[in-house]
């Protein structure tokens, strides 16, 4: 039974995960039987947003790791606890928690940095020859940490121009991909979906969440030799 990381950045789309994103991965995962493995930095959010109004909350924080809890029903662990060894695939949500905790991709754009645990985990399941997924804004995340390196990933947010062009100045090479579709850098053994950079309802993004999840578990070490 494959165990998949699930990296979250908190709850809600605006300052966290994406939580139909993030729901969508853990079933995906537990229909094939896959164990996630929940975890996120414990840090605090960069700002509290009203999902309502859309707007910051004047003097309010929260913390990444607790706010993470209430999509794992209490089951995540510290980012600074895991290594590569507690899993055989790593996978990124999005939602602009991506975007703003786990990296400051939203803020300093390409001169972005990625959160020093999650990038730590990243390079070192990389190094293990272990799968890495991310997907709607979350690929900013990878093209940052890679950023410098000679691994140029390729990888897709969609069909945004201006984000595309972002991810391509850290170094990445942005494949255009429909919501329904995943692109595979093979290479690398790097996977991303658009999910809702382009999905208008959940529906949409269940599509490519659902796609990528199956191609992950197939290059699990363990799965990659038996097929």
């Amino acid at each position: 039974m494959a165990r998949v990381g699930v990296c979250l950045s908190g709850c809600g789309v605006y300052d966290g995960a994406e939580i139909h994103e993030s729901v969508l991965t853990l079933l995906s995962l537990a229909k094939a039987s896959a164990t996630s493995v929940c975890f996120a930095p414990d840090i605090e959010q960069l700002h509290v947003v009203n999902h309502i109004s859309c707007d910051p909350v004047e003097g309010e924080s929260r913390n990444v790791l607790q706010e993470s809890s209430r999509i794992a029903r209490g089951d995540v662990q510290a980012a600074s606890e895991m290594k590569a060894e507690d899993w055989d695939a790593l996978i990124f949500p999005g939602g602009f928690g991506a975007a703003k905790n786990l990296c400051d991709f939203a803020i300093n754009g390409p001169d972005c940095s990625v959160e020093p645990e999650v990038n730590r985990l990243i390079l070192e399941t990389h190094e293990a020859g272990k799968p890495v997924a991310f997907m709607c804004i979350a690929p900013a995340i990878c093209a940052a940490a890679f950023r410098g390196s000679s691994i140029h990933p390729e990888l897709t947010i969609g069909s945004d121009q201006g984000t595309a062009k972002a991810l391509e100045t850290m170094g990445a090479k942005h494949v255009v991909c429909p919501v329904s579709d995943i692109h595979i850098d093979e290479a690398n053994n790097i996977l991303s979906t658009p999910a809702y950079m382009l999905a208008e309802n959940i529906g949409q993004a269940a599509d490519g969440i659902e796609k990528l999840v199956s191609a992950l578990l197939k290059r699990c070490p363990a799965n990659a030799r038996a097929s």
